[in-house]
């Protein structure tokens, strides 16, 4: 991935989650207070991650316990399988987590020895910021309902914080052409 594109795709996220919160629609606060308990998304989130965390564990080389591969694919398998009967509770946050965590490899891989261009610090600085959030939500899953009756309990702040993530996400995207 280019460092050109690994700048983009953040800021383009962060533009799309920003606009949806500035444009105030009951639709978008009903959709992030549900996704918390959400099967639907558990199924996306929580699926997506297994399917792309048992691809990286089916392509591990030898150094990297290639050897037992096939041990550890049907293992994190099975807990991936077992995880939707036993702790069905929070699994969208849970694979949202995953998600950005397997996101994050390619992102910081693309910036790596990079030193001729500092402004990959601006990508690079929300994509770490995304790795501890995703840690902590983790972690403690149910923080994210949490954060969200936060956010909606009063009308100016998801649009207060909408400003602010689509204007980092134009901020990223106009610094992506400037490599």
């Amino acid at each position: 991935m280019s460092l050109t594109l690994a700048t983009l795709l953040p800021g383009l996220f962060l533009l799309a989650l920003g606009g949806a919160l500035l444009s105030g629609r009951a639709t978008v606060a009903a959709l992030l207070k549900s996704l918390p308990r959400s099967s639907t998304a558990a199924v996306l989130c929580f699926g997506g991650s297994a399917v792309w965390f048992l691809f990286k564990v089916w392509h591990l080389s030898e150094a990297d316990f290639g050897q037992y591969r096939t041990i550890l694919a049907i293992a994190f398998g099975a807990i991936a399988l077992l995880s939707f009967k036993y702790v069905p509770d929070f699994l969208a946050v849970r694979g949202l987590a995953v998600l950005v965590l397997l996101c994050a490899m390619p992102l910081l891989d693309a910036a790596f020895m990079h030193y001729e261009h500092p402004q990959r610090l601006l990508m690079v600085g929300v994509v770490y910021l995304f790795i501890a959030i995703a840690l902590y939500l983790g972690a403690s899953p149910f923080r994210l309902r949490d954060f969200f009756e936060w956010l909606f309990r009063t009308p100016g702040r998801p649009r207060l914080v909408g400003g602010i993530l689509a204007g980092y996400g134009l901020l990223l995207a106009m610094t992506a052409f400037t490599y």
